[in-house]
């Protein structure tokens, strides 16, 4: 336990500065746009959206339904930095008669369209409590299932329910996907909570050649801030981009229950890999083993964007991806919102455009 506690101070004190001003990095609020609720499009309701990726002209959003996973093809209007209007093109569904289909549990997190390939490389997360395991698995533009990546065994027996594999990007050298985990294993460390813990999460290179993980970081998640209201208080990541080599734009989603539609904390990080970051892919577990996690640096806290929201709510923000370039010239981020289906409380389909800016 000493041992535990010191290294939890010592990570902190190195690397959990995470309310200093970026100095490289700025984000800055430019649009929201909220989606109609229970839109549907093919028989199918829009909703869940849980992962999005963009191919210059097409955006790609996928559906976290277990009962029928599918992925939305869609195209977004802009005008003046400001999102006019979507409109779906195409829906995938993956339906075919494979082995693997029939024994996963499709829990669809997060999507990357392979453009060279002509696939699309999908996470899900399983169903841990029905002995489903987590999965990266590949499948064409037609929904059919061609080849899936094998998973490091930790992944397989020490993964919470609902908090595996969550949030995925391409490598900015395009020869593989990084998979970010939702939640802390269960040999690694302790979940968030309302104090200080020390809770990792393994962000993990899967080479589209070799068709299995080759490389390995972790990320420190931050406590649970908001007072406790309810019986739910948990932080987790979900959702990642590789924005250039060796940085990573994260999202951490913290929730609370007792606070109705307002019961979310999300906050943007800059995470970025130094020289001398570990590389955790071969360490079985991380408790009582030294490493090096990524630098992590507060680009934007959502509440203060809040004004800017509809009715100031921060929803259940899941899927990140770089879009069209701006009037000015620089990038733009869609961030899109999960809003499951409207099952738990009143959530919205938000789509919030964010414009990076570079600083010397």
């Amino acid at each position: 336990m000493k041992k535990n506690y010191i290294l939890l101070m010592f990570i902190i004190s190195l690397f959990g500065c995470k309310e200093q001003k970026n100095k490289g990095l700025v984000v800055e609020f430019k649009d929201e746009f909220v989606l109609q609720d229970s839109l549907a499009y093919k028989n199918t309701i829009v909703g869940g959206l849980s992962g999005i990726d963009y191919d210059g002209t097409n955006f790609y959003f996928v559906i976290d339904d277990s009962q029928n996973p599918r992925i939305l093809k869609s195209v977004i209007t802009f005008n003046e930095d400001t999102i006019q209007k979507i409109d779906f093109v195409d829906l995938i569904e993956l339906k075919d008669s494979s082995e693997f289909y029939k024994e996963q549990a499709l829990d669809l997190e997060s999507l990357v369209f392979n453009a060279k390939e002509k696939e699309f490389h999908l996470v899900s997360e399983g169903s841990i409590k029905k002995g489903k395991e987590p999965s990266v698995f590949a499948i064409n533009e037609g929904g059919e299932f061609i080849s899936s990546f094998e998973i490091p065994e930790y992944f397989k027996s020490a993964s919470r329910h609902n908090a595996s594999f969550e949030g995925s990007c391409r490598s900015i050298d395009n020869t593989g996907m990084w998979v970010a985990m939702e939640g802390v294993l269960k040999v690694d460390g302790e979940e968030p909570s309302l104090t200080e813990t020390l809770s990792p999460v393994r962000i993990t290179l899967f080479n589209d050649g070799e068709k299995k993980a080759t490389k390995q970081y972790v990320y420190m998640l931050d406590k649970v801030e908001k007072p406790k209201k309810g019986t739910i208080n948990l932080n987790g990541l979900t959702a990642i981009l590789e924005y250039k080599k060796n940085t990573f734009l994260v999202v951490e989603r913290a929730y609370q229950s007792g606070y109705g539609s307002y019961g979310n904390t999300v906050k943007l990080y800059k995470a970025t890999v130094e020289d001398k970051t570990t590389n955790t892919l071969a360490f079985e577990t991380l408790s009582n083993r030294t490493y090096i996690p990524l630098k992590k640096e507060l680009l934007l806290n959502f509440n203060t964007i809040k004004p800017n929201l509809t009715k100031g709510i921060i929803d259940n923000i899941e899927g990140i991806t770089l879009g069209p370039k701006l009037s000015n010239g620089n990038s733009s981020l869609i961030l899109i919102s999960d809003d499951n289906f409207q099952l738990y409380d009143t959530q919205i389909n938000q789509f919030i455009v964010l414009e990076i800016k570079e600083k010397n």
